[in-house]
């Protein structure tokens, strides 16, 4: 049986790693091929592709919503407007894919995530 610390620190890192996904994406999310929002769309496919593989390496539902959870946290800071009137993701089309389609590529790698039992607890 695994540690309790080992545990809490897996997931402390599955955070972590939502929050770095959160920053990164914020700041790289609005490059554009014409009106294509080309990087907000390849980020979507991230977005999917890290929570539902770190769900099927935990082995649950758990290690899929710690990344979207650290995501959410910075995302949304990040799209919310500072008293100086900057923002870092802005209320355009590039803004909404990466935002609305973000939570629904979450929310799908989240429901498709089966729950196996941990990687942590096989010997």
């Amino acid at each position: 049986m695994e540690s309790p610390a080992v545990t809490g620190a897996a997931y402390g890192v599955l955070f972590l790693l939502g929050v770095a996904l959160g920053v990164v994406g914020g700041f790289e999310h609005a490059w554009y091929a014409g009106n294509l929002p080309v990087a907000a769309i390849v980020w979507l496919a991230v977005l999917f592709a890290v929570p539902y593989a770190m769900g099927r390496l935990i082995g649950g539902r758990l290690g899929a919503v710690l990344p979207a959870a650290g995501w959410m946290a910075v995302s949304f800071l990040l799209a919310n407007q500072r008293p100086e009137g900057d923002l870092v993701i802005a209320g355009n089309s590039a803004g909404y894919w990466y935002l609305y389609g973000g939570m629904a590529a979450f929310v799908v790698a989240i429901v498709m995530t089966r729950s196996r039992g941990s990687w942590l607890l096989r010997h």
